[in-house]
């Protein structure tokens, strides 16, 4: 069976109390995981509460007790990779192997600027992903110390000590099959795709197979997971409710069609129940289901009670 969690946005008014109950709801009712953004702001809008993601990943090791949970992901723009995987293994150690290292590029240019950050083209990003996965990979999996020189991060007789108690996962997230899907095949335990309609995410996955018989790898050693948006209702009437909110806030006609055309996973009950089947069939081992409405703890309870036994 596929593992079923969800995805918060970090950036989009999550603060202690709902950070707290969502993370309760997770284990009380059986979710897998909890992933979240890292970002300090949304792209466009008002500004909103935003706990800073280790804080709170540290908090999810020491109140938590059975589900995984990791960044989704956190930018290589942001922090110092070394300063990244010594708090990644730390956070991973007091969680008794629970935490994923989800690492990307960066795109978001608003928060960069909003609190002084250097945001570089594609090309530079690109560039220090790949090297702030090099070092990540060197310090998890060295117990000597190890240097290393880039264009643009570096070490010098480095060692992560005290030395973590496994190798921390690094998660991969993307769907680009020039510069993502690489990227994976070389360094990443788990690919995590992002709004994927299912051809292409079938598509996206046998490329994945290639590479990693390209680069000397088992397929079955990376894990296979999806992110995606959801927009879940307990009966047709509410699901329509929700499609005419919708299309009157875009101004435009939304659709079940339309949104599973992107990506989504939309419907009542037995209708997601088809959706992720589907996905699981052709090869996601988790779900990270997004959930935009932090204080819907109500409708995170009906997905597990009426959704997660049949996927």
């Amino acid at each position: 069976m596929a593992q079923l969690g969800i995805m918060i946005e970090g950036q989009d008014g999550l603060n202690w109390i709902r950070w707290q109950r969502i993370l309760q709801a997770a284990e009380d009712f059986g979710f897998q995981c909890v992933f979240r953004s890292d970002h300090f702001t949304n792209a466009s809008g008002e500004d909103k509460d935003s706990l800073e993601l280790w804080v709170s990943l540290t908090y999810a090791a020491s109140h938590t007790s059975r589900i995984e949970f990791g960044s989704l992901v956190a930018p290589v723009t942001f922090r110092h990779p070394a300063m990244t995987v010594r708090m990644a293994a730390a956070v991973d150690d007091l969680s008794d192997g629970r935490l994923v290292l989800g690492l990307g590029a960066g795109w978001q240019e608003r928060e960069h600027k909003k609190f002084g950050l250097l945001f570089y083209d594609f090309p530079t990003r690109y560039a220090m992903f790949e090297e702030a996965l090099e070092i990540t990979k060197r310090l998890l999996e060295s117990d000597h110390q190890t240097s290393y020189k880039g264009q643009y991060f570096s070490l010098e007789q480095a060692v992560l000590l005290p030395r973590p108690k496994r190798r921390t996962p690094i998660l991969i997230g993307g769907n680009g099959p020039k510069h993502t899907l690489p990227l994976v095949a070389r360094y990443a335990d788990e690919w995590n795709a992002v709004y994927l309609p299912l051809e292409i995410y079938k598509e996206r996955f046998a490329l994945l197979d290639e590479l990693l018989k390209a680069a000397k790898r088992e397929p079955t050693s990376v894990k296979r997971s999806l992110m995606t948006g959801t927009l879940f209702a307990q009966n047709d009437a509410e699901l329509q409710h929700k499609l005419d909110e919708m299309s009157q806030k875009r101004g435009e006609t939304v659709t079940v069609q339309s949104l599973q055309a992107r990506g989504l996973i939309v419907g009542t009950p037995s209708m997601f129940v088809d959706q992720l089947n589907m996905y699981a069939q052709a090869g996601v081992e988790r779900f990270m289901l997004q959930w935009l409405d932090q204080d819907d703890i109500a409708g995170l309870e009906r997905l597990a009670k009426d959704v997660m036994p049949y996927v």
